[in-house]
C-alpha cells in the first residue's frame, strides 16, 4: 500500500457516507424522530438502546457504551482493519483512496507483488488472443469475446517456464513470483517451473479490481481439474469471492448475491444477465465470506447441484451461515436438477427461467427444518427428541434475536415441545431475566449552576456543532486559567477555526489518536438542547465568562507578587486593571 492516506480525505469521506444507509444495511433501524433506533449489534438486548444520529454522523449505544462514526462502525461490526475500512467506505461512495508518498520513498512490498500479478494477467490475456487452443475452449462453452474481456480471461501456455522466462529474470523477480504462487521450486532445488500450464486462466480480483490470484482449468482430461493460486500475502481463499468485483462493476447498488461453486458458472451467468453471481474458490462458504457479503447486500442465495455432493455442500454452507443470521437478512438455498450446474442450465433455459428458480429458492429456516426432519422419524417420540438434540447446538450458533426465536418456535412445533421449554434448553432463561430488568434509558445531561461546568459545556457545544468554532475570539489570558479541560477547549477552538469540520463524526475521526477522544465521544452521546445558532451564542458567552475568570485570577496573582514583578508583568497588570474585568464568583 503506497504511502499514507491524507487525514483530510478520511474526514471528507466520513462526511460523505450516509451513516443510516451504512448501518441500516447491517442492522434493522427504525426511525424515531430525527434519529434512528435499533437493538445494539454489539451486545445482546431486546429493547433498542442503539441510536444513530444522521446530522451528527454519529452512533451511540446507551446500553453498552459503544459509539463512533462510519469508520469506527465498520471496524467494530465487520472486524475490519483501519485501511480496509477506509477502502470499504471509499468503494461505497465511488472514490479512489489517495496516498501521500514522500520523495524517494519506495513502494511497499505489496504494491510490487500486485504489479507482478498484473503483468502475469496481461501475459495470459495476450496468450489467449494469440492461441487457438484457449479461444476454442471458451467458444465451445458459449462465451463471447466481450465476456472474456470483462473477466480478463486468459490462457497459460503448455510450457514449463513461460512466466518464469518473462517475469523471473533476476533473483528478486523469481522471489516475487514465488511469493504470489506463480512458480514452484523444484524438489531438488535446482530451479523453478510455472504453476499454471496449458490451462484457461481466471484472474481473481479484489474489491479494487487488482489481481490477487488465479484459477486455472485444465483443457483436456487431467487432475486437478481446477487449480487455484496458493494462499499468499495478498490472496486468502476463505475471504475472497470470484466475480465480486465484476458484480459490483455491473451494479453499484447490489441488492442480492447468488453464490455458486465454479468460475464458469459465474462467467456464464453474468453473460446471461445474472450479474450478481459470485463463487467461492474451492472452499466451503465461510462466516468471513458471509460477513463480507452482508456488508454489500441483505439477500444471499446459495446455488448447488441437486446431487449428494451438492446437498452436502449446501448443509455446510448453512452451518457456516448461522453466525451471520440477523433480522433483515435473507439466506436462501436453490437446488438445481440433477445433471445440471448453473453454467449448463442458464445456457439451456435462459435468464428469465433461471431467475424464476432463484425467486422460488428455499428460505434458510425451511431448509433447516426439512434437512433435520429427514434424518429422524418425526412420527416417534424418540425421533422428535433426536431432532431437538440435533437442532439445539445449531440454534445456539444464531445470535439472540427475533429470527432465532421464530426458528426455535418452528423447531418446538416440529418436536412437540412448548416454546418456553425449548428456549430454556437453549439457555435463554438468563436473557429473559435480563430483559425483564429496567432498561437503561438515555440520560439527559444535568446542567449545574455556577462556572464549574462552563468548560465542559463549551466543549459539549463544540462537539455537537464543530462549525461554530470560528464564531469565538480567544483571549490569550484564557490559557493561564488552571481549570480541567481548558487546554482541550483552546485546542478545539483553534483547530476547528483553522480547519473547519463538517460534523461530530468527522471531529471524532480527527481526534481518533488523541487521548481526549473518549471524553469527546461521551459528550457526543449526550443530547444537545440548542440549535447551531443557540450553540454559537452559548459558546461565546461561556468563553467570555471563562476569560473574565482568567483575567481576575491573573490579576490577583500579579497583585500578590507586587514588588517582585518584571517590567513585562507590570505592564500586563496595568492592562488588566485598566480593563476592570467583572468579578467572578464561585469556582
Amino acid at each position: 500500500m503506497s504511502g499514507l492516506i491524507p487525514k483530510h480525505f478520511i474526514e471528507e469521506l466520513i462526511s460523505r457516507v450516509d451513516l443510516v444507509e451504512l448501518i441500516g444495511s447491517r442492522v434493522q433501524l427504525k426511525k424515531h424522530g430525527k434519529e434512528y433506533k435499533a437493538c445494539c449489534p454489539f451486545h445482546g438486548e431486546k429493547t433498542p438502546s442503539f441510536t444513530v444520529v444522521p446530522d451528527k454522523n454519529f452512533y451511540h449505544c446507551f446500553g453498552c457504551g459503544e459509539h463512533g462514526n462510519a469508520l469506527g462502525f465498520l471496524m467494530k461490526h465487520d472486524n475490519l482493519g483501519f485501511i480496509d475500512a477506509i477502502e470499504e467506505l471509499a468503494d461505497r461512495v465511488g472514490v479512489e483512496v489517495p496516498r501521500e508518498q514522500t520523495p524517494g520513498q519506495r513502494p511497499p512490498p505489496s504494491d510490487v507483488l500486485f504489479a507482478t500479478l498484473e503483468k502475469a494477467a496481461a501475459f495470459y490475456r495476450s496468450e489467449l488472443m494469440n492461441t487457438a487452443r484457449g479461444k476454442d475452449y471458451f467458444k465451445s462453452r458459449g462465451l463471447s469475446g466481450e465476456t472474456a474481456a470483462t473477466f480478463a480471461l486468459g490462457y497459460a501456455p503448455d510450457a514449463w517456464d513461460s512466466v518464469l522466462k518473462l517475469l523471473g529474470g533476476s533473483d528478486a523477480e523469481r522471489s516475487r513470483l514465488l511469493q504470489v504462487g506463480l512458480i514452484i521450486e523444484r524438489d531438488n532445488r535446482s530451479g523453478h517451473y510455472d504453476r499454471f500450464r496449458d490451462r484457461v486462466m481466471f484472474p481473481i480480483r479484489d474489491a479494487r479490481g487488482r489481481t490477487i490470484g488465479f484459477g486455472g482449468r485444465v483443457l483436456d482430461k487431467g487432475e486437478p481439474k481446477y487449480m487455484n493460486s496458493p494462499e499468499t500475502e495478498l490472496f486468502h481463499k476463505g475471504r475472497e469471492l470470484y466475480g465480486l468485483y465484476e458484480a459490483r462493476q455491473a451494479s453499484r447498488t447490489l441488492s442480492r448475491l447468488l453464490i455458486v461453486e465454479g468460475y464458469m458458472d459465474v462467467v456464464r451467468l453474468h453473460q446471461a444477465g445474472i450479474t450478481y453471481a459470485v463463487a467461492t474458490l474451492g472452499t466451503a462458504t465461510t462466516p468471513e465470506h458471509l460477513a463480507r457479503v452482508f456488508r454489500i447486500c441483505n439477500e444471499v442465495t446459495f446455488c448447488f447441484d441437486g446431487d449428494r455432493a451438492g446437498r452436502a455442500a449446501a448443509w455446510k454452507a448453512l452451518e457456516n451461515s448461522l453466525s451471520q443470521v440477523r433480522e433483515g437478512r435473507q439466506i436462501r438455498f436453490l437446488f438445481l436438477p440433477e445433471g445440471h450446474d448453473p453454467d449448463t442450465l442458464v445456457g439451456e433455459e435462459g435468464r428469465e427461467a433461471f431467475e424464476a428458480r432463484i425467486k422460488q429458492a428455499m428460505p434458510l429456516s425451511e431448509y433447516f427444518i426439512n434437512h433435520l426432519s429427514a434424518q429422524v422419524d418425526t412420527h416417534s417420540i424418540d425421533g422428535r427428541a433426536r431432532l431437538g438434540e440435533l437442532a439445539r447446538p445449531l440454534l445456539e450458533r444464531i445470535p439472540a434475536g427475533i429470527f432465532r426465536e421464530l426458528l426455535a418456535e418452528e423447531v418446538a412445533k416440529t418436536v412437540g415441545l412448548k416454546r418456553d421449554r425449548l428456549t430454556s434448553m437453549l439457555g435463554e432463561g438468563t436473557e429473559k431475566a435480563a430483559a425483564s430488568e429496567p432498561v437503561r434509558r438515555p440520560v439527559k445531561p444535568q446542567v449545574q449552576s455556577g462556572r464549574r461546568n462552563l468548560v465542559r459545556q463549551a466543549i459539549h457545544l463544540l462537539v455537537h456543532y464543530p462549525e461554530i468554532a470560528d464564531k469565538v475570539t480567544l483571549n490569550p489570558v484564557l490559557s493561564t486559567l488552571e481549570r480541567p479541560g481548558i487546554p482541550l477547549l483552546i485546542e478545539l477552538i483553534e483547530e476547528l477555526a483553522q480547519r473547519p469540520c463538517a460534523n461530530t463524526g468527522a471531529l471524532l475521526e480527527r481526534w481518533r489518536d488523541r487521548p481526549d477522544v473518549e471524553h469527546l465521544a461521551k459528550l457526543a452521546a449526550q443530547e444537545c438542547l440548542v440549535d447551531a445558532a443557540g450553540a454559537a451564542s452559548d459558546l461565546a458567552g461561556a468563553v467570555q465568562q471563562l476569560a473574565a475568570e482568567a483575567m481576575e485570577a491573573r490579576q490577583k496573582l500579579l497583585l500578590s507578587r507586587a514588588g517582585r514583578l518584571t517590567d513585562a508583568e507590570k505592564a500586563e497588570l496595568q492592562g488588566l486593571l485598566a480593563r476592570k474585568p467583572p468579578v467572578v464568583h464561585g469556582a
